[in-house]
């Protein structure tokens, strides 16, 4: 079965190969953390594709000319705390004035359901574009949470980035956020018994962090 519509894979060659270095157990937290950042930059390039644009007058060394320049107000990424953070480095990277918002969810061992305990955001979130981060996408119950509470403070143009999805995750998140669109580097087929992506790459904050 095709995956939903708003679910969009970025096959880029440099994407895919380091995608494979970051699945690789052997690759250090140093290594795992620059490459988490690249992919966000290549990944943020891809979900940005589409922001609006307007014109103003410059002069170049030859000669005066209308040129493109982005419309409107800054863009806001919001990365889910913690794993989040390191992708979100790479989207600043590629748009370093836009304005930062934060999400602090933690999954219940339990449940696997996603408990909030931050949430700040710009003040004029619906006026602008928004780009959620999260490295994985394994059940969707944190991006789902993370997706609800922006809507319900006004966010209306929401991206969401990952590098990593599992297929009943993707379905899931589609199914309740069909207008946001995904922007990932492969869809893995399934989950263990623990919530984990199989077969993934392991939990992605330890990873980048250095913890477990």
């Amino acid at each position: 079965m095709p995956l939903p519509p708003s679910i969009h894979v970025v096959t880029h060659p440099l994407v895919q190969h380091k995608l494979t270095k970051m699945r690789d157990k052997q690759t250090s937290s140093a290594n795992f953390r620059r490459l988490l950042r690249e992919i966000g930059l290549l990944l943020g390039y891809d979900a940005t594709r589409d922001l609006p644009l307007g014109t103003t007058r410059i002069e170049t060394p030859i000669e005066g000319m209308e040129a493109p320049l982005l419309d409107g107000k800054k863009l806001v990424i919001v990365p889910i705390l913690r794993a989040g953070l390191g992708l979100a480095e790479g989207v600043l990277d590629l748009v370093p004035l836009a304005r930062m918002g934060h999400v602090g969810l933690y999954r219940d061992p339990r449940t696997l359901q996603a408990v909030e305990y931050y949430f700040k955001i710009p003040g004029d979130i619906s006026d602008r574009d928004v780009i959620v981060c999260d490295p994985m996408l394994a059940t969707a119950h944190s991006a789902i949470a993370a997706v609800d509470r922006l809507k319900e403070t006004g966010a209306r143009r929401i991206k969401m980035i990952c590098i990593l999805a599992a297929e009943p995750g993707a379905r899931a998140f589609a199914e309740v956020h069909p207008d946001v669109p995904v922007f990932t580097a492969a869809v893995d087929a399934k989950l263990n018994d623990h919530g984990y992506i199989v077969p993934g790459l392991g939990d992605a904050g330890d990873r980048l962090f250095g913890t477990k």
